[in-house]
């Protein structure tokens, strides 16, 4: 097979339908629109979600709740995912990162209780919880809380 002998799959590649341009096209005088009406004049038609005068779906469903603006959002880690980690690393958020246990920081880390940790590591973390404090501590570990 040589370079010049290259073609696309048979039906990978289809002209675009080209209208407004002449009788010749198949698609000249009305362009595709029709005769008259909203939809063949310039600028016409209808605003996305418009049902044609009925009451639209996303005014006839009941509003519920509301969007906290000052909502805070944590990456999570959980205790057993501290156990790749060597025994007495600093462990602070750049670590996190390196390691590829969190991908997007957020508004900081957040580590939970869930798991078991077997080894003594310092933790430098945004927030955690109480159960997960209680085991990195029972582990020879400490918790230090930063803003």
């Amino acid at each position: 097979m040589k370079i010049n002998e290259l073609s696309p799959a048979d039906g990978s590649r289809k002209k675009r339908k080209r209208i407004a341009r002449g009788p010749g096209s198949g698609h000249g005088k009305t362009a595709c629109r029709g005769q008259k009406g909203q939809k063949s004049r310039s600028g016409g038609g209808v605003r996305p979600g418009f049902e044609g005068g009925q009451m639209p779906l996303h005014r006839r469903l009941p509003k519920r709740g509301f969007t906290g603006i000052f909502k805070k959002e944590y990456t999570v880690i959980n205790i057993d995912d501290l156990n790749r980690f060597e025994p007495g690393m600093l462990l602070d958020p750049p670590a996190f990162l390196e390691a590829g246990l969190v991908k997007k920081m957020r508004d900081g880390i957040k580590l939970l209780g869930y798991g078991e940790l077997d080894r003594p590591v310092a933790v430098r973390i945004h927030k955690a919880s109480k159960t997960a404090m209680e085991k990195v501590e029972a582990a020879g570990g400490r918790v230090e809380i930063i803003l």
